[in-house]
């Protein structure tokens, strides 16, 4: 795609930016599970937080469902990356459905992480939003032992047994600035409190922040390109402001963008979230080119080459169907 150099407006770029690796792998189960086994393939909540690739795998054949009551008997379905609470794999099992677990690495380590604090009889506090899948999955892993912690309100209400330890764990997607406060206010009312043994806040989340940071001192105006109902991309635009760029905003495609909120500007920053695919982010870019933003920076702080293997269970039907 070739662009105008020669205009005054200026494009800084974020990268790393879009699809991280547990994306990736959970939008490549659903299409080589409608390859392998023909459409329909239904899908628990949304693959990812993302409408593009939603509407495109709906194209393809898949199905969205909110429950797995609403799948039919023997038919498959693919859990998306967010994961999911035990009670629904029984579910699952009770409706004699094939089951594709696309559940990112990174949240199935959370798990693991609420099983084990749960098993040593921790209570566990939970940073997280109401509401959202991942958070409604973790939970479902330590029934009894796990108390959410959404936003600082609840971090001065929230209480525990003295008697008893007690761990944190988080929602992978959250800013990385907000865990840490609520950690740090969470422990200044429990001392004791501990740890998890490794940083739940995932490495996609974390590197966007930091781009987004290091861009926002750099530019009026911030464009984040990804959907309403991504924890991460909403807080991105939440980081831009705190660091430094005058206005920002959530777009889910170019044509949401407000002409006038480029009136007066010189710089505009531009990232997505991880769950957006790069073709948005291209025509973004075309979009600003139109309007004289045509010089693009790409602005580098992280450099991503995790991949992550597809599910077992559809590589193991893959590799049958090859023999």
């Amino acid at each position: 795609m070739a662009y105008d150099r020669g205009v005054s407006g200026k494009v800084l770029l974020a990268k790393p930016r879009g699809y991280c690796a547990g994306v990736d792998r959970a939008v490549e189960t659903v299409k080589h599970a409608l390859e392998l086994y023909g459409a329909p393939i239904y899908v628990r909540k949304q693959i990812v937080h993302n409408k593009h690739v939603v509407k495109a795998l709906e194209e393809r054949g898949a199905i969205f469902v909110d429950e797995t009551d609403e799948i039919p008997e023997g038919a498959t379905v693919v859990f998306s990356a967010h994961g999911v609470a035990p009670s629904v794999h029984d579910e699952a099992q009770s409706r004699n459905l094939k089951t594709i677990d696309a559940t990112c690495p990174l949240v199935t380590k959370v798990h693991a992480e609420a099983r084990r604090f749960a098993s040593d009889d921790y209570q566990i506090l939970l940073i997280g939003h109401e509401g959202h899948e991942e958070v409604e999955g973790t939970m479902g892993e330590a029934l009894g032992n796990i108390t959410l912690v959404d936003g600082l309100e609840q971090v001065e209400s929230v209480q525990v047994d003295p008697d008893r330890p007690v761990a944190w764990l988080s929602q992978t997607t959250l800013s990385v600035d907000e865990t840490l406060t609520a950690v740090a206010k969470l422990r200044e009312r429990f001392p004791q409190l501990i740890d998890p043994p490794s940083d739940d806040i995932c490495y996609a989340t974390q590197n966007r922040q930091w781009a987004v940071k290091e861009i926002a001192s750099r530019c009026e105006l911030m464009l984040v390109v990804g959907s309403a109902n991504s924890s991460n991309t909403v807080r991105l635009v939440d980081v831009a402001l705190e660091s430094g760029s005058k206005f920002a905003y959530r777009i889910d495609f170019a044509s949401e963008i407000d002409e006038q909120w480029l009136e007066g500007i010189g710089t505009v920053g531009l990232t997505s979230g991880a769950s957006v695919p790069e073709l948005l982010v291209d025509d973004v870019l075309a979009w600003l080119a139109q309007r004289g933003f045509g010089e693009i920076e790409e602005v580098t702080t992280a450099d991503e080459h995790l991949l992550f293997a597809l599910p077992p269970e559809l590589r193991r039907d893959m590799k049958a169907a090859k023999n």
